[in-house]
């Protein structure tokens, strides 16, 4: 449906949406290119990192990948955390095999979260109106579609975003509280800012993704007779910000890979 009320500006409006959807294919096509390329980056940062890229690449071509950014967010914080907690063992815990691990048991848990979505939805009768007002299946604006119970669903989309939006966010603050402590206790004042420093591309990569995700289930949920602007502005945001902001953060932040 675009943007209801905004038909006359769909042209307009494609610009931005175009030129932001270009960027996060490319840079994050130039950052995997770049970790992979370079034999100095095939460390465990920067293979996490490349985890987050192709995350990034499948949230920008296929939408079905937010459940995985955030796991992937909080895998790295605990590759923070083993970094500055536990230098000196750093790469005997981060083995390629141990990588390659946790690698797969993100991939089958956000499996597991999202395929039930699928089989939930298909089950159910759609005999309302046949348009999507956003431009991607989100499931809170699919159910809306549904004439019949949809109890099912709610609670397992619940379930979905306690995970999301409270369980990772609180193994992540608490990584990065253990992380302070440890810094706190590094008596020298120049590693103490380089340690600092190494996690602020992190954080600054978490508050996006969650500050969209939030923003949107709060929407959904608080806000239901917002004008549709407010809705489908907020989907595609949460859609495309992560994805613009990382590649340009981790160039700008990390000295490695700029």
């Amino acid at each position: 449906m675009g943007i209801p009320g905004f038909e006359v500006f769909h042209t307009w409006i494609s610009i931005p949406f175009c030129c932001l959807y270009t960027i996060s294919i490319i840079g994050n096509s130039i950052k995997l290119a770049v970790i992979w390329a370079e034999p100095s980056l095939h460390e465990p940062m920067h293979l996490f990192l490349s985890m987050l890229t192709l995350t990034d690449l499948g949230l920008t071509l296929t939408t079905l990948f937010s459940s995985m950014e955030s796991s992937v967010l909080l895998t790295m914080s605990f590759d923070h955390y083993v970094a500055i907690y536990h230098p000196f063992h750093y790469f005997s815990i981060l083995t390629r095999r141990a990588i390659c691990r946790i690698g797969l048991a993100i991939i089958c848990c956000c499996l597991l979260a999202v395929l039930p979505e699928f089989f939930l939805l298909k089950r159910l009768p759609f005999c309302g109106s046949p348009h999507l007002s956003h431009s991607y299946c989100l499931h809170q604006d699919m159910i809306h579609l549904v004439c019949a119970d949809t109890t099912t669903n709610n609670w397992h989309e619940f379930v979905l975003v306690l995970l999301i939006l409270v369980l990772d966010p609180l193994l992540i603050v608490l990584s990065y509280a253990l992380i302070l402590r440890s810094v706190l206790r590094i008596a020298s004042q120049v590693e103490s800012p380089w340690a600092l420093n190494n996690c602020l591309s992190h954080t600054l990569t978490v508050f996006i993704l969650y500050v969209h995700l939030v923003g949107v289930s709060m929407t959904h949920h608080f806000a239901k007779h917002s004008p549709p602007v407010v809705h489908v502005s907020m989907a595609n945001v949460y859609i495309l910000a992560p994805p613009v902001m990382n590649p340009i953060i981790y160039s700008i932040k990390d000295k490695h890979i700029c």
